[in-house]
């Protein structure tokens, strides 16, 4: 089986795995304690957060570990509504962000707040100056995702973080996808990521909240965490996840432009290989391991099940509706095909044989699927 969805999860890179399984017997205790198994865990939490704090250009004393990438967005979206109420209840989104901030916005609309979505071109990336538009003298928080997680575009977030700050109104940025692979521009206040997307262990997540930034705690008031997160710190999750990021980065440094080639490839050969194809994203300012087509006259489902069997795994529209006939809301707001969509997602170590086999079976797996629903080639 080839993976080819590592924009849903990258597998335990074996730095992580050493790491995690080192810090479960060193990182056991409470860190909050003061004996000496307890120092020892504090000791490997700070070591872990000032490591993930280097990796994302910050300071130590503005990064926390969550328990989920989700539960970052949350709190970081939920925790400036609630510090800034007194400046208004005015949010702005990005039509294609992930459901994690999607939905928060929809709860803080029932609850009264005002919601802007802001719409993405046919490529998925919203206009600088159209978001900085809706900007207003009320809005409490902007949310704009480093790369989308469907299709690959990036994000200004660098242009949308200046008119950001100009409106001195704080920019929250979801970088699950990005982190490890490009570059996050500086400029925002709030950031979330996700250890499971760079190879570390699932059930971390990070956020981070910048000096200055107003913010207060929607949930009950708790010790852990700098006051930022409730609950027991999972101290050998987050020496994992940190090892995984250092690893992972400096492999992708390396790797990185291999990979990059074997995505053009794919880009390039598909439309060739197979009629009434449409390439999604940006083919330029996008992230360097990711790739969506949609086939017409294919159901999605069906052509992912037919990969499977072929021995490929990929995924197809939203990665947390994918058990649904709902089609993508990225899909829908970039008004591009939204059935027969496939997202392939190269993992570290991908193999060119493994692209080059994928490349060779595609277009046989999209004919049979045509003439089982009675569609014949042109």
């Amino acid at each position: 089986m080839a993976y080819f969805d590592a924009a849903s999860t990258e597998s335990l890179h074996p730095a992580a795995r050493d790491a995690l399984i080192s810090a479960l017997d060193g990182g056991w205790a409470d860190p909050q304690r003061l004996y000496g198994d307890a120092r020892r865990a504090r000791l490997l939490l700070d070591q872990a957060r000032a490591k993930v704090a280097v990796a994302f250009g910050v300071r130590p004393d503005e990064t926390y570990f969550t328990s989920s990438g989700t539960q970052a967005v949350h709190l970081a979206m939920l925790g400036t509504l609630s510090a800034r109420r007194r400046t208004g209840r005015h949010l702005v989104v990005g039509a294609v962000e992930h459901s994690s901030v999607l939905h928060t916005a929809a709860l803080h609309e029932r609850e009264g707040g005002k919601v802007t979505t802001v719409g993405v071109d046919r490529t998925g990336r919203v206009d600088p100056e159209e978001f900085a538009a809706a900007l207003r003298p009320d809005t409490a928080l902007a949310c704009l995702q480093s790369a989308n997680h469907e299709v690959g575009t990036l994000q200004p977030v660098a242009e949308v973080a200046e008119a950001c700050r100009a409106a001195r109104v704080p920019l929250f940025v979801d970088a699950a996808q990005s982190v490890g692979r490009v570059e996050v521009p500086a400029g925002w206040s709030l950031l979330a990521a996700s250890a499971h997307k760079w190879g570390g262990p699932p059930g971390v997540g990070v956020l981070v909240i910048r000096k200055n930034t107003r913010w207060r705690s929607p949930l009950p008031e708790d010790e852990r965490e700098g006051r930022r997160v409730p609950g027991f710190e999972n101290v050998p999750g987050a020496v994992a996840a940190a090892a995984a990021l250092e690893a992972y980065a400096a492999e992708l440094e390396r790797d990185g432009p291999r990979l990059s080639a074997l995505v053009d490839r794919i880009r390039d050969r598909v439309p060739q290989l197979v009629e009434d194809v449409e390439v999604i994203g940006d083919p330029v300012r996008r992230l360097p391991h990711l790739v969506t087509f949609s086939c017409l006259y294919v159901e999605g489902e069906a052509l992912l099940t037919e990969l499977d069997r072929l021995g490929f795994a990929v995924s197809s529209g939203s990665s947390c509706t994918a058990d649904t006939l709902r089609p993508s809301h990225v899909l829908e707001a970039m008004g591009v095909i939204t059935h027969g969509n496939v997202r392939v997602s190269l993992p570290r170590g991908t193999s060119a044989t493994d692209v080059d086999r994928f490349l060779a079976v595609l277009p046989g797996a999209v004919a049979r699927l045509r003439r089982a629903a009675g569609v014949t080639s042109h």
